[in-house]
């Protein structure tokens, strides 16, 4: 989303844009860039009509020291979601002075409200029309979602716009006289990093307490300063807030509570799981069919994407968005909010996405031991249907995770 950010701020200042380069994170340790990822000639030629975009910048510019200059713009030289106004008074000027600037770690730089209507326009088109996963993508993608389905051919607009001819003539496979597998995807997002920086507690005692906070101090040092210089807020009180991911329990107990049974293939996407085998054993004693793309694809086709989480990801992000119901835990996180958005962009209504509220959750089974199962599904059920109501995108609202606006679905469909 940033990428797409970034193309209408270069837009709002009429500056070409260069292709941009990700940033080495010490917790991923994933090196991969732009073109490992998506197509560059296609996200030049998609958007060549707006913007000029080139891969890298002249040999003039390359050699300039942006710091020494005054071209180079952190984060804190712009405030999250900030105007195009502020992007007028602050940065168009050293772009004029010097030619060229050069933003370092651009995240949520750039704000929904107010804005012209056609750089929200630009912002869609950019995200759901020039954004296209590399050829190596596409191809491992349309294998693992056909031996989820097991069936061959594609099935609707999602799986045309992710994987493109990948789905329909590969190996000239025939369609197999049945119906294709219907199944779930669920973002289990209870990663360490995640379970760590939520400060909440999981059941694990002393043991786990002190691995997180050893993670913590390692990982977020601007968070434990942060702590110090803050009023504790006890675990209870960050889970009676919602502040709490989901635990793998209590995922299962949500899907149960909303009539899966127990037969239903659940394709599982993100990292390892904070905990391992025994912390998913109550999803998976409850949903046998629990598989992931370590299970469909072989060691061999995986190979290519060993140690690139981001092309790993972009994997789990094809099965969830082609998935017949997608389901997430916490609605927050960048790949969830991306399918989400994805999903109402190209499923025609037909692509529900389940995000319970951790907050009504944590009420709901603070009663667990007076709760009846009949209550539990009636109360489970309408917080889901709640969030699956039709709405235009609100104020202030994110573009690529609520795409229902007149700039965006209905300048393109």
């Amino acid at each position: 989303m940033q990428v797409c950010n970034a193309v209408a701020v270069a837009s709002l200042l009429n500056a070409t844009l260069v292709i941009p380069r990700f940033l080495f994170s010490n917790v991923w340790k994933d090196p991969s860039q732009f073109g490992d990822i998506y197509q560059e000639e296609y996200f030049i030629k998609t958007l060549k009509d707006e913007i000029n975009i080139v891969k890298d910048l002249p040999p003039h510019l390359k050699s300039l020291d942006f710091k020494e200059i005054g071209s180079l713009i952190t984060d804190a030289d712009i405030s999250k979601e900030a105007t195009p106004v502020e992007y007028i008074k602050k940065v168009l000027p050293l772009l004029l002075k010097n030619g060229v600037v050069h933003f370092l770690g651009y995240g949520n730089r750039l704000g929904f409200d107010p804005l012209p209507s056609e750089l929200q326009r630009l912002r869609c088109k950019c995200n759901y029309h020039a954004l296209k996963f590399v050829p190596k993508i596409q191809e491992t993608g349309s294998l693992l979602i056909r031996r989820i389905r097991k069936y061959d051919g594609p099935r609707n607009k999602l799986d045309k716009e992710l994987l493109g001819s990948f789905i329909t003539d590969r190996l000239n496979a025939p369609l197999v006289d049945r119906e294709p597998l219907k199944y779930i995807a669920l973002h289990m997002r209870f990663e360490i990093d995640m379970v760590a920086y939520s400060l909440c507690e999981f059941g694990g005692g002393q043991v786990e307490n002190t691995e997180l906070q050893t993670y913590r101090e390692i990982h977020f040092p601007l968070l434990i300063q942060r702590l110090k210089m803050s009023k504790p807020v006890s675990a209870e009180e960050l889970r009676r807030s919602g502040r709490c991911p989901l635990t793998p329990e209590e995922a299962a107990l949500v899907l149960a509570g909303l009539g899966f049974t127990s037969e239903t293939y659940i394709y599982l996407a993100g990292s390892q799981i904070y905990g391992g085998k025994s912390r998913m054993q109550p999803l998976t004693n409850l949903y046998p069919h629990v598989i992931t793309k370590e299970d469909l694809l072989s060691p061999s086709e995986l190979a290519p994407f060993k140690n690139f989480s981001s092309q790993l990801a972009a994997l789990d992000f094809i099965a969830c968005a082609t998935a017949d119901v997608f389901a997430i835990t916490d609605s927050g996180s960048q790949l969830s909010s991306l399918v989400s958005g994805f999903r109402t962009y190209y499923g025609g209504g037909h692509a529900p996405t389940l995000r319970p509220s951790k907050k009504r959750l944590a009420e709901i089974l603070s009663r667990n031991h007076t709760i009846n199962w009949n209550d539990f599904e009636g109360r489970v059920t309408k917080m889901i249907t709640g969030a699956q109501s039709v709405r235009l995108r609100g104020w202030g609202r994110s573009i690529y995770r609520q795409p229902r606006c007149p700039e965006c679905m209905c300048r393109f469909q």
